[in-house]
C-alpha cells in the first residue's frame, strides 16, 4: 500500500530522475535559491543516460539552438570543484573532428562560416598538419578537421554522484527504487505518487530522460520520444597515444582514451532498448562498425583488445533537442529531458535553468527552441 511523504518533511520541490540533470537541478535549486528538493529516481542515480554515455564534454558540433546553453555549461565544468567539490573527473583535452575527404572539410568550411556569422568562435579549422600535431596517431588519410580547444571528457557515474552528493549536502533528500507513475495537481500541490509511495510538493521537475513522455503526457503534453539504447565499447590499457577526444564529420564515432590507458569507442550506434523493463540488448553489428572506423582513422587499435560492452536507455527526440522549458498547460511544472543522446555536457547548466525556471519563472538563457510546445 502506498505511504505519503511524511508532512513534517515535505519538500519544496521534486525532481524526477535522478540522473546528471535531475541531479543537478537538485543542487542548483539549494545553491541558487535555497530550496529543499526530493529526489525521487526510479532504478538508481546515473543508471541509464548519465551514466552509461561517452563523457564528452563538447561545444564542438552543436546544433545552433543549444550553443549557448552549451558555453555556458563549458564555463561550469572548468569550475566544478568550487562549485560542488568534485571535478567530476573532467580532463580539459579538446575536442576534435576530423575530415576524412575534401567534402568533409567542405562541411566544416561552411559551418566555419556560419558559426562566425553569428558571432561564435569557439570552433577553429584545422589543416592536415595542424590537426597531426594533436593527433599524430591518425590516419595518413585524413585532411584536416575542425577543434574546440576548451573542452574535454568526463567520467559520468561520478559526474552523477558529485552533483547528487552536492545537492545532499545542501539539504535536499534522494530516494533511489522510487517509480513515478502518477502526478496530479491538487490545489497548490503536485502530487507524486507510485509503488514505493506518494509524496506533495508545490514544484515539480521532470528529468527523467526516456520516460519523460510519459509523465508530460499526464497533463495533457504527449511528445513523440523514442527510447533508444546507445552502445559503448572499452578497451584494455594501451600506451598513451591521443589526448583529444575525437569525432568524425561523416561518420559515427566519439572515440578517447582515458588516464589510465583504456580507450572508450562510441558514436551513435543502437542496441534495443525495452523501456519497460528497463533492459537493452547489444547488436553486435553496430558494434563491430563502430570498431572498423576506429581501425581505419587510429590502425594500432587493429591489435588492441575489447574488454567489455555496455547500453543504457536514452530518450531522443525527433529534431534531436530537448524539451527544456515550463509546461504550458500546468503551473509550476517544468521539463528538462529528451536530451537525444548529447546532453552529458549540458548537464550542469540544464540543471541550472531548470531550477531557475521552477524557482522564478525565468533564465537569462534563450530557451525557446526546446519549448513544448513545437509538438503540440
Amino acid at each position: 500500500m502506498s505511504t505519503p511523504f511524511p508532512a513534517s518533511r515535505r519538500p519544496d520541490a521534486i525532481v524526477v530522475g535522478g540522473g546528471l540533470h535531475g541531479s543537478s537541478t537538485a543542487f542548483h535549486l539549494a545553491a541558487r535559491h535555497g530550496l529543499k528538493a526530493l529526489l525521487l529516481e526510479q532504478t538508481y542515480p546515473g543508471r541509464h543516460a548519465s551514466g552509461v554515455n561517452a563523457g564528452g564534454v563538447r561545444t564542438l558540433g552543436r546544433i545552433l539552438p543549444e550553443i549557448p546553453l552549451s558555453l555556458a555549461s563549458m564555463e561550469i565544468w572548468h569550475r566544478l570543484p568550487e562549485l560542488i567539490g568534485d571535478d567530476c573527473g573532467f580532463v580539459h583535452s579538446a575536442q576534435v573532428k576530423v575530415a576524412e575527404s575534401e567534402a568533409d572539410m567542405e562541411t566544416l568550411r561552411a559551418r566555419d562560416v556560419e558559426l562566425r556569422a553569428l558571432g561564435y568562435t569557439h570552433e577553429k579549422l584545422l589543416d592536415a598538419e595542424t590537426l597531426r600535431e594533436l593527433l599524430p596517431a591518425v590516419s595518413r588519410h585524413v585532411v584536416g578537421g575542425a577543434v574546440a580547444e576548451n573542452d574535454g571528457c568526463a567520467i559520468p557515474f561520478r559526474a552523477v554522484t558529485g552533483f547528487r552528493r552536492a545537492a545532499e549536502r545542501l539539504g535536499a533528500e534522494v530516494r533511489s527504487n522510487w517509480r513515478v507513475e502518477r502526478i496530479e495537481r491538487t490545489g497548490e500541490m503536485w502530487r507524486v505518487s507510485g509503488p514505493a509511495g506518494t509524496a506533495e510538493a508545490p514544484l515539480l521537475a521532470i528529468c527523467a530522460g526516456a520516460w519523460g513522455d510519459k509523465i508530460s503526457a499526464q497533463v495533457g503534453e504527449p511528445v513523440p520520444l523514442n527510447p533508444e539504447a546507445p552502445m559503448l565499447l572499452i578497451t584494455e590499457r594501451i600506451t598513451p597515444f591521443l589526448a583529444p577526444v575525437v569525432g568524425t564529420t561523416s561518420r559515427r564515432l566519439s572515440f578517447k582514451q582515458y588516464p589510465n590507458g583504456t580507450v572508450l569507442i562510441g558514436g551513435g550506434y543502437r542496441g534495443i532498448a525495452d523501456r519497460d523493463s528497463e533492459r537493452t540488448i547489444l547488436k553486435f553489428s553496430g558494434l563491430a562498425t563502430n570498431v572498423r572506423v576506429v581501425c581505419e582513422l587510429f590502425p594500432l587499435m587493429k591489435t588492441v583488445r575489447i574488454v567489455r560492452a555496455w547500453s543504457g536507455i536514452e530518450g531522443v527526440m525527433p529534431d534531436a533537442i530537448p524539451v527544456l522549458g515550463p509546461s504550458l498547460k500546468a503551473p509550476d511544472l517544468v521539463y528538462g529531458f529528451g536530451y537525444s543522446s548529447h546532453g552529458f555536457q549540458m548537464g550542469p547548466i540544464g540543471g541550472r535553468i531548470v531550477a531557475d525556471l521552477v524557482a522564478t519563472g525565468k533564465t537569462n538563457l534563450p530557451i525557446e527552441a526546446f519549448s513544448i510546445g513545437r509538438f503540440a
